[in-house]
């Protein structure tokens, strides 16, 4: 253990001399590029600075050139390098970000230290996630489209909510934080915390305590046909979410699609699959208009039982055998049947009586959603043309891409700072990390080149929420 310990400290020794011998070549070789070819600029005696790299930081010395006539100036070897102004490497950048699309930013900064020995601190990592979130629109639309697709392109589209921040809990954040009388005693310090806070509110039955904001997430991908006629996948699955307006999201998904293929005139299936929310309805039918849309045959089954609750006691076999027959009338297609049954039942329950006029208001609110969609409802065509008749993909992008990271116990979320996060994750769960830190390497290294200015790429401030589609 101890040999262990001693020789990474070593190793990492050994890291930061050879890149501050890199550092050092490297700036002899920009004073002999820049310097004599450039006789607008003066030279400046070199100026230090410390970098943050994996093997730790480091002090390097880098020459300076500034205008004779006009002001201004730049670091060569910083410009030609790509090293941002903020004082790190973007490898460093790389692996904190990338952290924190798993776990919190506190959890990140334990993890970098033990296998780096150092680390950022909590706040610059979420600043670091900021940064690299306004480079995520970008990449979504410039991404290449997969190869090898099939031949049916399935959509899946669901929300969920994340706990956000109330105003009055950002006016406590933001305000200024009264002194501490008891440093060294967390007891004390929490007593007093909560008495300068007061007694907290009592909430009423049915409200909420998350304050909840919604993120709509989108599946995409391909099914093949096999030789047997069977349809083989899910064949470059790709997850989008996004806490813009659910339109937004459904804009994403028919860029996807006709970046793939699928245009409105290739003539080629798309199948949509949801939960039967209204507003997605719309915006299907504005963007997939030929599109094959598709209702969860789970969401419609848990419309049933709801209604079999109306009509007999929970838990009996009589409500068990209702629900199956209807079940068995879903699958088959036979939709009608089922709502001539609600009707047939809302004739025979009492107009008045205890409790009829809310299991009637129960029943009509079933009937309404199965009427509305009957037409999205052919399972027995779509299962014998192996199509989708669920959306367990989504489902499980949305426990996995969202309430994993972002619905844990206390937390509290800005939705601007979050959109950050939440892109990165879908980039990070899409597999193509590695080629997003890659697109942002160029563009900050284009972008040095051609102003002649190391920017930052931490921000303290979240870029705004997309608006594509929305306009």
């Amino acid at each position: 253990m101890e040999l262990e310990q001693q020789l990474l400290v070593k190793v990492f020794e050994l890291g930061r001399l050879f890149i501050s011998l890199f550092l050092c070549m490297r700036e002899a070789h920009c004073n002999n590029t820049h310097t004599f070819k450039q006789a607008e600029y003066n030279r400046q005696s070199p100026n230090d600075r410390i970098i943050g790299t994996v093997f730790g930081k480091l002090r390097y010395w880098r020459t300076y050139l500034y205008k004779v006539a006009g002001g201004g100036g730049y670091y060569p070897l910083d410009i030609e390098l790509g090293l941002t102004s903020d004082g790190f490497s973007m490898v460093v950048r790389n692996y904190a970000a990338r952290i924190a699309t798993k776990m919190s930013y506190a959890q990140s900064v334990l993890i970098l230290r033990m296998f780096l020995q150092w680390s950022p601190c909590q706040k610059t990592i979420e600043e670091m996630v900021l940064g690299l979130g306004r480079y995520t629109g970008a990449w979504f639309e410039n991404a290449p489209k997969p190869d090898g697709d099939g031949d049916i392109c399935i959509i899946q589209i669901d929300s969920k909510a994340s706990p956000t921040a109330t105003e009055e809990e950002l006016e406590k954040r933001r305000g200024e934080r009264a002194d501490n009388p008891h440093r060294g005693s967390q007891r004390h310090r929490s007593r007093a915390k909560r008495k300068q806070r007061g007694p907290k509110k009592r909430r009423k039955k049915g409200d909420k305590s998350k304050n909840g904001r919604m993120a709509t997430i989108v599946v995409i991908y391909t099914l093949k046909l096999s030789e047997d006629g069977s349809l083989e996948g899910p064949i470059n699955k790709k997850v989008y979410a996004s806490y813009a307006p659910k339109r937004h999201a459904v804009a994403i998904a028919r860029r996807e699609a006709q970046k793939r293929g699928f245009t409105k005139e290739s003539g080629k299936l798309v199948q949509i699959v949801t939960d039967g929310d209204n507003d997605l309805d719309r915006y299907i039918e504005d963007f997939f208009p030929e599109a094959l849309h598709t209702i969860d045959i789970f969401h419609v089954t848990e419309y049933l039982w709801e209604a079999g609750r109306c009509l007999y006691k929970e838990g009996s076999d009589e409500l068990n055998e209702w629900v199956d027959a209807q079940k068995e009338a879903l699958h088959e297609g036979r939709v009608s049947e089922i709502i001539k049954e609600i009707d047939s039942r809302l004739a025979l329950l009492p107009k008045r009586g205890p409790g009829m006029k809310k299991r009637r208001q129960c029943l009509k609110k079933v009937r309404g959603y199965l009427d509305k969609r009957r037409k999205k409802m052919d399972y027995k065509n779509l299962r014998d043309r192996d199509l989708e008749i669920s959306s367990g993909a989504v489902e499980g992008a949305v426990n996995y891409v969202i309430a994993k990271r972002f619905d844990s116990g206390g937390m509290r979320w800005i939705k601007e700072r979050a959109e950050a996060l939440l892109q990165l994750r879908c980039i990070e769960v899409n597999g193509a990390w590695d080629a997003f830190i890659s697109f942002v390497h160029d563009k900050t290294i284009s972008q040095a080149q051609l102003t002649k200015k190391n920017f930052p790429l931490k921000c303290t401030q979240p870029a705004p929420l997309p608006t594509y589609g929305l306009v």
